[in-house]
């Protein structure tokens, strides 16, 4: 059984932030308290005292009454008193004389105000002040409503600092987290101080969002003592398959950090507006990339599907950049109603002979073939919606005209009939091919080509897509592995940088066939250099060579620097360059600031280096 010397000391520990908020109001209002009859108080959100301070004598007194530390004070125990009805109400209030339920302290006159934790309102303990009733004055209940409001001033720089001290430990402690990953930072009071990326569902589960104004998530009741565990046991069950991993301060465990891995990383839902709808922002993140080039490419096809005025887009980009996600998202903008339709016509895929067919459709005994009921073409097929003319380079220029004519009228006529059909699309044309190049060529109409570029797309190849190809590669590898029911892939160094060397003629189609390959043939779970195709292996030791002739000749050669040497180098250059502005290194390098950090961390790159 604890001793009361035991309770107060748990007490006292248990609510060592709030003291520590006190000793400036209370050193300097304790001081002005002696000889005047008046002592004050804090107390915990349970009525405990845990502090008392003024005059020597009135706080001799008090210990008769039981108004010392380690004395409770809620209704509960002694009915009306300015501590107890303070927490109870949530309000500054003064209870004078006989006020007081208990016939035992009716000789007293006390003025409450509750302090509340500035992260959510929450009540975590009261100032009082109290003493015999000559000491009564109006005015007392406004100097403790002060008091309390200094105190919560203190905890909000107490909170901020340590949130801080936290995000730094978590940086420190070489935690694999990526920037698009979600993180969600714990203290030990079980409140959520620090939530980035984390998903909606997963942010849900934990609690409600404070950016609707609503009280910021915490969990219940952590006890120092087995922190960790009481952190996972406290947590909803949707949470508990995440990484969670202590942080410690001064070795001291004071907080934990989740980290929620994105189902899709490096999605561009990111340059959606917030005001598009939910179906067209899900599509959106099913085109992975974080490079300015393709998110520039889904800003204008956004804007060109919500637009509702523009009918006819270009899509341009070579084969394997997935063009046909940008038609889709088009599309997707464009719905009136969930059944307008999306037709695709490849129009490479199509003999010459059936070329107007397959586009205008046929009536019966159109030509030797033709169906015996007729045929509509993919105009008729995708009125109402949107139709997709991949590869419309190859369409043969005999063709064009009847496109063109189609396009500008807005009417079809089936081979071999003269009644005219209305129709309502919107045109996605795709190519790989230059179609300037083909005007000039002759092999395109130049009246065509403005017909259907009124707004045009590149969609850039991987190869000028930077780090894009480490978040595809993390997204395929995912999926698949998630459809297989297998463990993902690791990727050595080596590997990795191999895989950013090669230029990738088949692109985002190339890389996803890539890992479908290292899913099935290798026998591991890690891939290494050797478990590369050789052409990749080849590019990247031509890389490699190509630098370390650049820099021959009759200069000594210089030492050729490995990637880690490299970075390290960049980061220090880019630290120079901004002078030590961290925000503006971050941006110059393309990383964001907790990628920043833990680089500076993993290099031993000190801020003091400037």
């Amino acid at each position: 059984m604890e001793s009361d010397k035991d309770v107060v000391e748990n007490h006292a520990r248990a609510n060592g932030e709030l003291l520590f908020a006190a000793q400036r109001s209370f050193g300097a209002i304790g001081r002005l308290l002696d000889g005047t009859g008046a002592m004050l108080v804090l107390a915990d959100s349970e009525g405990v005292l845990i502090d008392a301070i003024g005059d020597k004598r009135t706080i001799f007194d008090g210990m008769d009454i039981h108004l010392a530390v380690g004395g409770k004070w809620t209704e509960d125990v002694v009915g009306t008193n300015g501590i107890g009805t303070a927490l109870w109400t949530g309000e500054p209030i003064f209870v004078h004389a006989a006020e007081h339920f208990c016939a035992g302290i009716k000789s007293w006159t006390c003025a409450g105000a509750p302090i509340r934790d500035p992260f959510d309102g929450k009540i975590v303990g009261v100032v009082d002040l109290s003493g015999h009733p000559n000491i009564f004055r109006p005015h007392n209940i406004a100097l403790v409503a002060t008091a309390a409001r200094e105190i919560e001033l203190a905890l909000a720089d107490f909170q901020n600092e340590e949130r801080t001290r936290l995000l730094e430990a978590f940086i420190a402690s070489g935690n694999s987290y990526r920037a698009s990953d979600g993180l969600m930072i714990i203290d030990r009071h079980g409140r959520a101080i620090y939530s980035n990326n984390v998903p909606g569902t997963e942010r849900k589960c934990f609690g409600e969002s404070t950016s609707q104004g609503n009280r910021s998530p915490r969990l219940p009741e952590l006890t120092d003592s087995a922190f960790l565990d009481s952190v996972t046991t406290a947590l909803p069950n949707e949470l508990r398959s995440y990484h969670v991993s202590p942080l410690n301060l001064n070795g001291n465990l004071r907080g934990v950090a989740l980290v929620f891995p994105r189902t899709i990383t490096g999605s561009s839902v990111s340059v959606v507006k917030k005001t598009a709808s939910q179906h067209l922002r899900d599509h959106a993140s099913l085109i992975v990339g974080e490079s300015e080039s393709l998110l520039a490419a889904v800003d204008i096809a956004c804007r060109v599907a919500e637009s509702g005025e523009i009918t006819s887009l270009l899509i341009e980009g070579e084969t394997g950049v997935g063009k046909e996600l940008f038609a889709r998202l088009v599309h997707v903008g464009s719905q009136r109603t969930p059944n307008d339709p999306f037709i695709a016509l490849n129009c490479g895929a199509i003999t010459k002979e059936l070329f107007g067919s397959e586009l205008f459709g046929h009536v019966a005994g159109a030509f030797t073939g033709a169906s015996r009921d007729g045929k509509p073409g993919v105009f008729e097929l995708a009125n109402g919606g949107v139709l997709s003319l991949d590869e419309i380079g190859e369409m043969p220029l005999e063709i064009q005209p009847f496109l063109l004519r189609v396009l500008e009228e807005r009417v079809v006529q089936r081979l071999g009939d003269s009644r005219s059909r209305p129709i309502d699309i919107r045109l996605v044309a795709s190519t790989n091919r230059d179609l300037k190049e083909e005007v000039d060529a002759g092999r395109f109409r130049q009246d065509l080509f403005y017909r259907i570029s009124t707004v045009a797309i590149r969609v850039p190849p991987l190869r000028e897509r930077g780090t894009d190809v480490l978040l595809l590669l993390e997204h395929f590898n995912r999926k698949i592995s998630q459809r297989k029911s297998a463990e993902p892939l690791t990727f050595s160094n080596e590997a990795l940088e191999a895989l950013l060397a090669y230029s990738w003629p088949g692109n985002v189609r190339q890389l996803k066939n890539l890992v479908e390959r290292l899913h099935v043939l290798t026998r591991g779970v890690t891939i290494g250099l050797s478990d590369l195709p050789a052409e990749i292996v080849k590019a990247d030791s031509a890389a490699t060579s190509r630098s370390k002739l650049a820099g021959a000749g009759d200069a000594p050669a210089a030492p050729v620097c490995s990637f880690e040497d490299a970075e390290r180098q960049a980061i220090k250059n880019a630290l120079i360059a901004e002078r030590g502005n961290l925000s503006k290194v971050a941006h110059a390098l393309g990383v964001s600031r907790p990628t920043l950090y833990r680089k500076l961390e993993q290099y031993g790159i000190q801020r003091s280096y400037l």
